[in-house]
């Protein structure tokens, strides 16, 4: 099975991407890194926590990693993921919050060392704890087999989600996006060119009826799907984090292309933005594979299908 490290800034994606990865039966899960993002880290460490004890997978570690971004104040979401970042779905259920003493960005230089070519991060929130593993330890970029990035905007400009030319997770912390995709790491770049077509509707949902996760996914994404369709006018939550996850599991189900990404830091208008030099007009080597389009309706009846399993 594929070795993998999952890093989550753990709203209601990101709890889905973690049931899809840990339900498929597929993944090999050594950790789960957590890092400041949709909501602060220790509300990241505890959801993450309640969807793992949802999913009788208590046995998972989870790595405590950045509280902030590296120079820039914190950003969350809460209009997007609910006052607890859970949508209130798993209010009720209790967790300890402890975790092993490893900083998540020493577990993930320690488990590439051990892993060598083997280890696939697979990363759906701010890429705080991937930038300051590579600022200490460069050599890992070589050892790494593949970086699996949800982040960005690449060939729909104008389009962002936090602001008009940019992502949310890579404008949380865009210097610490710069610095990985400068990394020569091997990264495929999972935007939001292929999310937003990854729409989990009422009629998705309620196909899972009967399961154990029927009333969470139901009730967390409630707020999900009220903020999508009053920002975007669809009734629906864009799949993206559980997307990144499931090209892990079927990377037939993007095209991808290679090119040079860079992301911009100091711009007032354009922060965060990821910009793709489509006609190499810098000279540069690619740096980034870009999921260029997806088989939207294979995905969801993937994800539909591994949740109802189980």
């Amino acid at each position: 099975m594929e070795k993998v490290i999952l890093d989550v800034d753990t709203g209601i994606d990101d709890a889905l991407a973690i049931l899809l990865a840990i339900e498929s039966k597929q993944l090999n899960i050594l950790g789960i890194t957590t890092v400041n993002g949709n909501v602060p880290l220790d509300y990241v460490v505890k959801n993450t926590k309640k969807v793992l004890k949802l999913a009788d997978r208590n046995d998972i570690p989870v790595y405590r990693g950045a509280n902030r971004p590296l120079i820039r104040e914190s950003l969350h979401e809460f209009a997007v993921h609910g006052d607890d970042g859970l949508g209130g779905a798993l209010v009720n259920l209790t967790v300890s919050t402890e975790c092993p003493d490893s900083f998540a960005p020493d577990y993930i230089i320690q488990q590439a060392r051990k892993h060598t070519g083997e280890l696939t991060l697979i990363m759906v929130g701010p890429l705080t704890n991937l930038a300051l593993a590579v600022r200490k330890e460069p050599e890992i970029a070589n050892k790494i087999k593949q970086v699996v990035v949800m982040g960005g905007v690449v060939s729909e400009g104008g389009k962002g989600n936090i602001s008009p030319t940019a992502e949310f997770n890579i404008y949380a912390d865009a210097e610490a996006a710069k610095i990985v995709f400068h990394s020569g790491l091997p990264i495929k770049l999972v935007s939001l060119d292929v999310t937003m077509k990854t729409f989990l509707t009422i009629e998705d949902i309620e196909k899972l009826q009967g399961t154990k996760y029927y009333d969470f996914v139901l009730t967390s994404t409630e707020i999900y799907r009220n903020f999508s369709y009053e920002k975007y006018g669809q009734n629906g939550s864009a799949l993206h984090d559980p997307l990144t996850v499931g090209i892990v599991l079927e990377p037939s189900l993007v095209t991808t292309r290679k090119y040079f990404v860079d992301v911009e830091t100091s711009g007032e208008l354009t922060y965060g933005q990821t910009i793709c030099d489509y006609r190499n007009i810098w000279n540069k080597e690619p740096n980034v594979e870009i999921c260029e389009s997806v088989d939207a309706e294979r995905f969801i009846s993937l994800f539909i299908n591994t949740l109802k399993d189980n």
